[in-house]
């Protein structure tokens, strides 16, 4: 029940001085919102902008947005096998928009593993605290380079 527990939680203030901005969605089909709304929020409580897409949002959608408001941090949730096969939508529209390398691409969710994520370049985290963790560290290594 942890995962209603946090549910029901209060929407976190938004951050004063943020210390990035992450733009965070579902990718279609998937139309789970409860996985993507824990990360979001942890991520915000953590001090974090979060531009949230929603569910079902396209790989087209998403890399516009991003460019649109400059994120540091794309955050994809992938909690179904048919947004799973999505996923090279995702990596071609995220290169293809020149972002590789540029913005950090993270994904997580029921259907993906690790080894998802290293396929395509990107971070994995397996729940909201790893997801934030990994943030973080992201925001981090990228300010010393």
């Amino acid at each position: 029940m942890s995962w209603l527990k946090a549910m029901m939680e209060k929407e976190p203030p938004e951050p004063e001085s943020p210390i990035g901005t992450v733009v965070i969605g579902t990718l279609e089909p998937d139309m789970h919102e409860t996985p993507k709304e824990m990360v979001r929020k942890a991520l915000k409580k953590a001090g974090f902008k979060t531009i949230d897409l929603g569910k079902s949002v396209s790989a087209e959608n998403f890399v516009s947005k991003v460019k649109e408001v400059n994120a540091d941090i794309l955050a994809v949730s992938i909690n179904t096998k048919p947004a799973k096969d999505n996923i090279p939508k995702l990596k071609q529209a995220f290169e293809s928009a020149g972002l590789k390398g540029k913005v950090i691409l993270m994904i997580g969710g029921a259907a993906v593993t690790k080894e998802d994520a290293e396929a395509i370049g990107a971070l994995y985290g397996k729940n909201k605290d790893e997801a934030v963790v990994i943030a973080k560290k992201a925001i981090e290594e990228r300010k010393t380079k």
